[in-house]
C-alpha cells in the first residue's frame, strides 16, 4: 500500500473531535495513536486495544505525521532591543 492509499484512511469531520484527523471516520484520533507510539506502545499492543484497527491504520498515522512535520517551517524570532 503506497502513502497516498494509507492517507485515505485518515479523515477529518468537524463533528468528530472538533475536526481533528481521525482513523477511518472512527472516534480514534491520529494524535492518540501517535501518543501511544511515543509512550513506547508497540503497534501490536495498540491493535490489541482496538480490535477494529488495522496495522495500515497505524502506518497511516505515521505517514500523516511525517507529512505534517515535513511542511513545518520555523522562523527564528528576533527581538529588537529598546
Amino acid at each position: 500500500m503506497n502513502e497516498n492509499q494509507l492517507l485515505e484512511r485518515i479523515t477529518v469531520n468537524p463533528n468528530i473531535f472538533g475536526g481533528k484527523p481521525v482513523i477511518r471516520g472512527r472516534r480514534l484520533a491520529v494524535e492518540h495513536v501517535l501518543g501511544m507510539l511515543a509512550a513506547g506502545d508497540s503497534p501490536e499492543t495498540i491493535l490489541e486495544g482496538y480490535p477494529w484497527l488495522e496495522l495500515e491504520d497505524v502506518q497511516a498515522c505515521l505517514v500523516y505525521a511525517r507529512r505534517v512535520v515535513g511542511h513545518e517551517r520555523i522562523e527564528p524570532l528576533t527581538i529588537a532591543e529598546a
